[in-house]
């Protein structure tokens, strides 16, 4: 069943009032799993020649329309491969009292296009490596309320885009000058560091994307600091930023720095989920795991919860690679981990850890009160690459202990001319045991103290606003059917 849930203006009054100090969640647990075929298909059809679902980059509930959405990133094969980018609305059906989910179905794919030319998942390459042209990574996904468009954030800029619902480029946010990928005073969309001095690190740009519950408001987190943050050739510095943008003008106004739970094994973090004006839920991992190219051992990926409110403008200067933050300056104020993600795992994956838990989002009020959250993977389209940029769908067999060491190498679209992954010479053939990876959603339920939804107020609740601040102590909650 699929429930449309509005929370009245004064139930979001009264949880603005709540205090923040504490942790918001509570009451947290961990509901099912549910795995979907590695190569299922998207809804492009003849307009894509590689359709096949990149699942969950990002997750987005637009709560106002009761729509769940899926961003997928730049496609297959890592920025060299033609790939029209894309988002997907769907279907799940969430069991109203335990939050418990199943049957996911693709209802809707929607193409990326700037003057009706699709966005393209290629990276910026010379000679042309000083603009972005078409180039487009999509990472992190929102709906704003008032008027249903969607911002997406972009690693190859790093860039804030808006789009209507038909996925037409309407405008780009300001990208701020010290997140720009620069060569001494040259921008330049395509080195990588040391040759890279300033700005965003390669791969490593706005990973994460959330709105303000006003929709005033929008902010892109780094998936790590900038070159200029802490970057070496040994590892990357300990901070990562938030950028906030005004929607309205599509300026930056404030940049913050968020301090990672560790550095090594490719530590950075994936979502940002607003849950009130200065709290935020952020997914943290490594890029440990089950994956196209991934070592299994020490998989860590967690939820941690931030507050802002406190947190000063660090536009103006670089993040040290250790230890505190200079005099007068403060990161986010960080929480214990709130919700371990590789605790829980599947059978349909050998009861193993996914390596990219990426996209995170809060769905709809339970019968109970609590939320229904949502986490989803990406599976990086279980293709790989090799040394010369050929690439290759690769299968697993998850009842191995470590099922990458085993997996089998095939040509895109092919189970002839396969090899093991283990000796790139040595022939293999596919039996039933091997499988594309998967991607997995992943149900939890929580109370969410304070938690103030992402929704436009209807006439009726913009009424009782003016009987007066007397309202504030009661709960009114409507449940509607959607329709269609």
């Amino acid at each position: 069943m699929h429930f449309r849930w509005s929370l009245p203006l004064t139930v979001a009054l009264a949880a603005a009032f709540a205090p923040v100090g504490a942790q918001s969640l509570s009451n947290i647990s961990y509901v099912n799993g549910i795995a979907i075929p590695g190569n299922a298909q998207d809804l492009a059809g003849s307009t894509s020649s590689f359709n096949r679902l990149g699942f969950f980059s990002d997750l987005y509930y637009d709560r106002n329309r009761n729509e769940w959405w899926a961003v997928s990133d730049r496609g297959p094969g890592g920025g060299v491969i033609s790939y029209d980018t894309r988002m997907q609305r769907f279907t799940i059906d969430i069991n109203g009292t335990t939050g418990a989910i199943s049957n996911f179905q693709v209802q809707q794919t929607v193409l990326f296009k700037s003057a009706g030319v699709p966005l393209n998942g290629l990276a910026p390459t010379a000679p042309n490596t000083s603009t972005l042209g078409d180039s487009f990574d999509p990472e992190g996904l929102v709906v704003v309320p008032q008027t249903g468009n969607f911002l997406v954030s972009d690693e190859y800029g790093p860039s804030v885009l808006e789009f209507d619902r038909d996925g037409n480029l309407l405008r780009r946010f300001t990208a701020p000058a010290n997140l720009v990928p620069q060569v001494g005073a040259v921008t330049d969309y395509a080195s990588t560091p040391p040759t890279l001095t300033s700005g965003r690190e390669p791969n490593r740009g706005y990973e994460g994307l959330a709105i303000s519950p006003d929709g005033k408001y929008a902010y892109a987190m780094l998936q790590n600091g900038t070159v200029a943050d802490g970057w070496t050739a040994a590892g990357r510095g300990k901070y990562t930023r938030i950028v906030k943008y005004e929607i309205a003008t599509g300026e930056a106004v404030a940049q913050y720095a968020y301090e990672l739970a560790g550095t090594t094994q490719g530590r950075g973090i994936s979502s940002i989920v607003a849950l009130g004006d200065d709290r935020f839920l952020v997914l943290e991992r490594n890029n440990r795991g089950i994956g196209p190219g991934a070592t299994l051992a020490s998989a860590d990926k967690n939820i941690f919860e931030i507050d802002l409110s406190a947190a000063t403008d660090v536009t103006d200067i670089n993040l040290p690679t250790t230890g505190a933050l200079p005099l007068g300056y403060s990161a986010a104020a960080k929480s214990g981990k709130v919700i371990d993600l590789d605790a829980n795992t599947l059978a349909a994956i050998g009861n193993k850890v996914p390596e990219k838990m990426e996209g995170f989002a809060v769905g709809p009020m339970l019968a109970d009160g609590s939320f229904m959250l949502l986490m989803g993977t990406d599976n990086d389209y279980s293709v790989t690459q090799n040394g010369a940029g050929t690439q290759f769908d690769v299968y697993f067999r998850f009842s191995d202990t470590d099922p990458y060491a085993s997996s089998i190498q095939c040509p895109i679209g092919a189970v002839t001319g396969c090899f093991l992954t283990s000796n790139n010479s040595t022939a293999a053939n596919l039996t039933g045991e091997y499988a594309l990876l998967p991607g997995v959603l992943q149900s939890y339920k929580a109370n969410i103290n304070g938690y103030v939804p992402t929704v436009v107020p209807e006439p009726s609740t913009v009424v009782l606003m003016t009987i007066g601040l007397g309202l504030l102590g009661g709960v009114v909650v409507r449940r509607r059917t959607a329709r269609g």
